[in-house]
């Protein structure tokens, strides 16, 4: 009897071990913040964001500011996944031969932002990217490194994409354009996703203009970037005394991102006082930033 006792003894103690353990493992889990990627298709933005707002998916016929666009999309998904971390922003997109072009250079070296390319065909058709969003997509669910994707896509060879990422747990919510007229992503993928959103023409369209010549020539040439951080900087001024420092400290977390519609009337405002287009022009547009961060920063 004594002997059963003890043994009684000895499972209820391993029972108690192994609750603590699960305990401790749950609780490390809730610290555990979830994380976000998002995933771009790159051929379907360019042809669904020109047929919308510049009526054509010719890119040689419009502008595209990526930079402006990618901080909108990260400044959504912050608002979205509101308890979650963003992992980065994967943009695909084909090249002749796999070598980037100065435009797809440019993105390579923003922030948090990852280019991947396919190949281009002799009719400037996309090839391999679909198999590109597979691979990441089922890589990063499988190794956990996200919790939730958000696709900017609309192509049918991207279901097997979903499918993969959520075999593995992950979430995946689909982004898509506005069309004029009709849809312009497939019915089998929109099935498969968790959650689907369409974005306007309100919020693409400052993002997206016809070619032209630059708006903005000065005699001077184009500013330095110790000039465009100086109007960064005086912007800034305008703008915290225009807000209070209550609105600067609803801001400073979001550091370096700023709010889609703050970076937008930087930009419109910055062009205006310097006379001059910072329209895809990378290097003064990170310039402008940082004068109006460093300002804001020295206020707090």
């Amino acid at each position: 009897m004594e002997a059963m006792n003890d043994d009684l003894a000895a499972l209820s103690a391993r029972i108690d071990h192994t609750n603590e353990l699960l305990q401790r493992m749950l609780a490390e889990v809730a610290k555990t913040p979830s994380t976000h990627a998002i995933f771009v298709d790159a051929g379907y933005l360019y042809a669904a964001g020109g047929r919308l707002v510049a009526g054509t998916e010719d890119r040689r016929a419009f502008d595209l500011d990526a930079e402006g666009l990618i901080d909108a999309l990260i400044d959504k998904a912050r608002t979205i996944f509101a308890d979650s971390r963003l992992l980065r922003v994967y943009w695909y997109d084909g090249a002749r031969r796999r070598i980037h072009t100065a435009e797809q250079q440019t993105i390579a070296e923003l922030p948090d932002v990852k280019v991947r390319l396919g190949n281009l065909n002799a009719n400037n058709q996309q090839k391999g990217v679909d198999s590109l969003i597979r691979s990441d997509l089922e890589s990063l669910a499988r190794h956990r490194a996200i919790s939730d994707a958000a696709l900017l896509g609309g192509d049918e060879d991207l279901v097997s994409a979903v499918e993969a990422a959520q075999g593995y747990g992950a979430r995946v919510h689909l982004w898509g354009i506005e069309a004029p007229e009709g849809r312009n992503q497939a019915e089998p993928l929109l099935w498969e996703v968790d959650s689907q959103r369409t974005f306007d023409l309100d919020f693409f369209k400052p993002y997206v203009s016809r070619r032209t010549a630059p708006a903005y020539e000065t005699a001077a040439g184009r500013p330095t970037r110790e000039d465009v951080r100086f109007v960064g900087a005086q912007i800034a001024a305008k703008w915290l005394a225009a807000r209070g420092r209550d609105t600067l400290v609803e801001l400073l977390p979001g550091h370096p991102y700023l709010p889609g519609s703050v970076d937008q009337d930087l930009l419109v405002e910055a062009e205006g006082l310097l006379q001059y287009s910072l329209r895809g022009q990378a290097d003064l547009r990170r310039a402008l930033r940082d004068g109006f961060w460093d300002h804001l920063r020295t206020q707090y």
